[in-house]
């Protein structure tokens, strides 16, 4: 739809998409779905309408998110970045292989994607602890920690992989306090939001070599510039905001945005359930 129909009451599109001139030449709309499940900048908008309802398409990114995250944690121990590397240069060199089996990972956020990765890490032979302030006990995990008890849950861990939302209660939860609380044999895996990382903190630690490595798949800016420094860390694996990607998207999205549609058809935009309020 264009953003220039003064007549729209209902915009569907990708979050981060939106920005503030394009909310000013809508001034009839009642609705937003985003196509994703982060809405922080929303939240955050100044110039969006306090009347405007909000949701989001949560639920779906499980199979998709964990996929991704067993894919960066066979990586980066195994340096498959550095293999790939060797077969472009016709290079025979056999690396050591470590396997997942009898690791530990760390999962921060009990999300409904940690939920699904979970029993995937398991299958690994993978042992799985959480943080949340919210369960104190789940399916597939051996031990929850809280919050206050974070830097105590990545001590043990062969990897920490980050799903927790972006809120300002997690702006830099995996600060330059955790991540030395964390082993130097062990990897930051980000697949939340960019802000729950102090990208420079991890920095320093990666050049320090207190961690093993990282793969990141969010950045605080976007796409990543050519010149910033995490290109080019060897232990680090960059993606480019892949993470809730899939082949089968709009089967997995639509049913959500009818469901939200028949609501507003039969009730009224009360009914919605605004990630707003």
């Amino acid at each position: 739809m264009s953003t220039h129909d003064d007549s729209a009451e209902c915009l569907v599109v990708i979050a981060p998409l939106i920005t503030p001139e394009m909310i000013s030449r809508m001034p009839r709309l009642k609705w937003i779905h985003a196509l994703t499940t982060g809405v922080d900048n929303l939240i955050g908008m100044r110039d969006l309408p306090s009347e405007v309802i909000v949701t989001n398409t949560s639920g779906i990114h499980g199979p998709q998110m964990s996929e991704l995250a067993i894919l960066l944690m066979l990586s980066l121990p195994r340096q498959f970045p550095r293999i790939l590397a060797n077969q472009t240069d016709a290079r025979w060199e056999r690396i050591p292989q470590p396997l997942l089996s009898g690791k530990t990972v760390c999962i921060v956020g009990a999300s409904a994607v940690a939920g699904v990765l979970a029993p995937r890490c398991t299958a690994f032979g993978m042992t799985v602890v959480g943080v949340s302030d919210r369960y104190s006990e789940l399916d597939d995990f051996a031990r929850i920690y809280p919050p206050e008890r974070l830097e105590d849950a990545v001590g043990g861990a062969d990897f920490v992989v980050v799903l927790t939302p972006y809120t300002p209660g997690t702006h830099h939860i995996i600060s330059d306090a955790v991540l030395s609380a964390m082993s130097s044999s062990a990897y930051l895996v980000n697949i939340a939001r960019s802000g729950c990382v102090d990208e420079a903190a991890l920095l320093s630690h990666l050049r320090a070599g207190s961690i093993a490595g990282a793969a990141l798949d969010v950045f605080s800016i976007e796409p990543l510039p050519h010149e910033h420094p995490l290109w080019m860390e060897p232990n680090v694996i960059v993606t480019p905001h892949i993470g809730g990607m899939s082949d089968i998207y709009a089967e997995q999205a639509i049913p959500i945005f009818e469901r939200h549609l028949v609501t507003l058809r039969t009730n009224d935009l009360s009914a919605l359930p605004d990630m707003r309020s």
